[in-house]
């Protein structure tokens, strides 16, 4: 079936089912990429019924089993600008299929190289569309319909409609771009023509507020227009109501900052941890069960979780473990060393000679603080000012439990029970650095979790286990 030519019309952009189709069919038939003419638009097809979205489609091939990574490689690079995208994709499938099963690993390979880069060019022009599509809105019959107009690099348009559905599901709206458009009325998605820039609007009312506010957060004194074009090329700022603004506002910004200089300072407001806790101070709390009752009842700092997680243990302990705050599970238990780190720390102790129901355990922290990502809770550390702010409660609660050792685990605890930040690799061991108690600095047990392999973690434990023995023999 080869010949000298052999050609084979797409639709124009994105035609990805029409290439599939075609790629199938061609490869199935041994014909050699040499010897293909790929062209995209309309017009006959010299080697049969062509693929195309208006309802024609080439006879299909048999199915392409290609290795793990083409199909992804071949969706991005088909959107590309590039007229040889076709070409280049078949000559891929068709060595991918004749014994290369390995080729996308080499990455010096200049179709491999090639392909990628211009999967990367695709990718970073998703990425711009998603982020600086700007709606404005007009008024039609139907009501309120919102209208952008973006500049994409290579036929993205279609590739793009998930996204924004899922973002303005109930919005009518459309985006006008060179390359094609889409049409959402909150029931159905419709890929439209090329557009032209007079098509859309050019401002709306909401519009004149933002440049307001837009101009009013402008800080002079962090001005780097370096930057500026670095996280959004200048090509971009044309369709961007605010960027009208910031030639004026570059050109303002020296005397604005000499203005900001000579202008008096207001006096700082710091942070007063005693003043913060001065009105449950004042009760005076004559028991750890009356403490925690203050705990329990105390106000958290966003981001903290607003429920505070007491220690647990009897007073007079021998040992006081003091980790960092509270985990996920810790804060829903509303118990200390409940998750994965307390099941670690439990096990460490058992083979050190502990008994946990005999050690008093707590932490620096009170509350969780944390960063909501889709609907995990991800742990974040306190700073040194949080740290501080919770000092008192720790001060407290071990005036009440006496215990005889206070071991710190991890370096927001050693940071609490010192007053001040050491290092807890250089400092590991006996400590007299905590003030009237007998201190002992070792690891948190979650480090133990985050270790690269099992030699790692193995000889963590084991360091771990060897300094709760030690501080065992320290309380004796």
């Amino acid at each position: 079936m080869n010949s000298l030519s052999t050609r084979v019309r797409l639709a124009s952009g994105a035609d990805l089912d029409g290439f599939r189709a075609a790629a199938r069919r061609l490869a199935g038939a041994d014909v050699v990429p040499e010897v293909v003419a790929w062209v995209a638009g309309d017009g006959d097809d010299l080697f049969g019924p062509a693929s195309r979205k208006d309802g024609t489609a080439i006879e299909a091939g048999a199915p392409l089993m290609l290795p793990k990574g083409a199909a992804d490689l071949i969706r991005l690079v088909v959107c590309h600008s590039d007229p040889e995208r076709y070409a280049l994709l078949y000559t891929l499938i068709w060595r991918l299929g004749r014994g290369q099963r390995g080729l996308l690993e080499i990455a010096s390979d200049p179709l491999v190289h090639r392909l990628e880069r211009m999967a990367k060019s695709v990718r970073r022009d998703l990425h711009k569309m998603h982020a600086y599509v700007r709606f404005r809105c007009i008024e039609t019959a139907a009501g309120q319909r919102f209208v952008a107009w973006f500049e994409p690099d290579h036929f993205i348009v279609e590739a793009t409609g998930s996204f924004f559905v899922d973002r303005f599901r109930g919005m009518d709206w459309a985006i006008l771009t060179p390359k094609g458009s889409l049409h959402w009325d909150t029931q159905g998605l419709i890929l439209g023509p090329p557009a032209d820039r007079a098509q859309a609007p050019a401002g709306d009312d909401f519009e004149a507020h933002w440049l307001d506010y837009y101009a009013s957060i402008f800080n002079p004194a962090r001005l780097n227009p370096t930057a500026m074009r670095g996280h959004m090329a200048v090509k971009y700022w044309k369709n961007l109501p605010e960027a009208a603004l910031i030639p004026r506002l570059i050109r303002e910004a020296p005397q604005r900052v000499q203005a900001m200089i000579e202008r008096e300072a207001p006096m700082p407001v710091h942070r007063n941890p005693d003043k913060a806790v001065a009105a449950m101070a004042d009760q005076a709390p004559k028991s750890l069960d009356a403490l925690n009752r203050l705990i329990l009842a105390s106000e958290s700092p966003a981001p903290f979780s607003p429920r505070a997680v007491p220690g647990e243990g009897p007073l007079g302990a021998t040992i006081a473990l003091v980790g960092e705050q509270p985990g996920d599970q810790e804060d829903i238990a509303g118990r200390p060393f409940v998750g994965p780190a307390g099941q670690l720390l439990d096990h460490a102790l058992a083979e050190a000679g502990i008994e946990r129901r005999e050690a008093y355990v707590t932490n620096a922290v009170k509350h969780f603080k944390f960063r909501q990502e889709d609907k995990r809770r991800i742990h974040q550390t306190p700073t040194t000012g949080e740290i501080k702010h919770y000092r008192w409660w720790l001060e407290r609660e071990l005036e009440f439990v006496r215990p005889k050792l206070v071991i710190a685990l991890g370096a927001t605890a050693t940071a609490a029970l010192a007053g001040k930040t050491v290092p807890v690799m250089k400092n590991r061991g006996p400590t007299d650095q905590f003030g009237q108690w007998r201190g002992f600095i070792t690891v948190h047990p979650s480090s133990l979790l985050r270790q690269p392999d099992e030699a790692a973690r193995d000889v963590a434990w084991l360091a771990f286990v060897r300094d709760l023995r030690q501080a065992v023999v320290l309380a004796a």
